[in-house]
């Protein structure tokens, strides 16, 4: 059977929301984050020591976007992936390499220059916060146009799955803003409505784990570790 290691609070949550959306039989291994890092037994699974990571017979595998595409095709007889003859396969394509192409790094980016002790009145931070605020621009009017309830069009694809992450539970370690996006809004909450994502959620996070689905950005992560380390 699939087994599938997910470290709470991270972008693995990804692949514990496909398997429950396509309905397959898997095993669940939890992980916590110790304090910050991944724990040792994710290490020693995979020796980049980061989540996802899923087995399946002789195989190990990392990289979300890898584990998402061998499951749909391995065990969820191509479903949530529209093949090249759908009218919005393109569509697809690009918003599924968007999430960790464009939308994450850039999340990613800001988060290592404020690691660095860098802030706004830094010209490379500002230069920076633009793009991503550009990220989020096209995304938003992407989901605005022609009443679009998913990123590849009408139908919910492994594109949406791949993206809600960055647009929420990454806030909590890069605290950015998302007021001002309205179809992004609409869109998680669209997004955390779905029975699949539920039962993610039920199975794979702590109780009271926040949606992070409004606008103004989460309580930092990091920060809140620290603070229960030293009480």
């Amino acid at each position: 059977m699939l087994t599938v290691h997910h470290l709470r609070v991270s972008q693995s949550e990804r692949i514990v929301w496909l398997c429950e959306e396509l309905g397959i039989e898997y095993n669940l291994k939890l992980h916590n984050r110790d304090p910050i890092f991944s724990p040792q037994a994710l290490k020693d699974l995979y020796e980049i020591g980061t989540a996802p990571v899923i087995q399946d017979g002789d195989l190990t595998m990392g990289e979300s976007a890898a584990c998402v595409e061998y499951i749909i095709h391995k065990h969820g007889d191509g479903r949530l992936a529209l093949p090249p003859s759908h009218p919005d396969y393109a569509t697809y394509l690009y918003w599924f390499h968007y999430a960790n192409g464009s939308l994450q790094p850039g999340v990613s980016r800001l988060l290592s220059l404020k690691s660095a002790g860098l802030d706004s009145s830094n010209d490379v931070f500002r230069r920076y916060t633009a793009r991503m605020e550009q990220y989020l621009q096209h995304m938003d009017g992407h989901l605005g146009r022609d009443g679009k309830e998913w990123l590849a069009g009408q139908e919910f694809t492994a594109a949406d799955v791949m993206t809600v992450f960055t647009l929420t539970t990454m806030r909590t370690f890069y605290g950015y803003d998302l007021s001002a996006y309205k179809n992004i809004l609409a869109f998680l909450k669209r997004c955390v409505q779905r029975p699949a994502y539920k039962r993610y959620r039920e199975k794979g996070e702590e109780e009271g784990f926040p949606l992070m689905i409004d606008g103004p950005a989460p309580e930092n992560f990091i920060e809140k570790v620290m603070k229960r380390s030293k009480a």
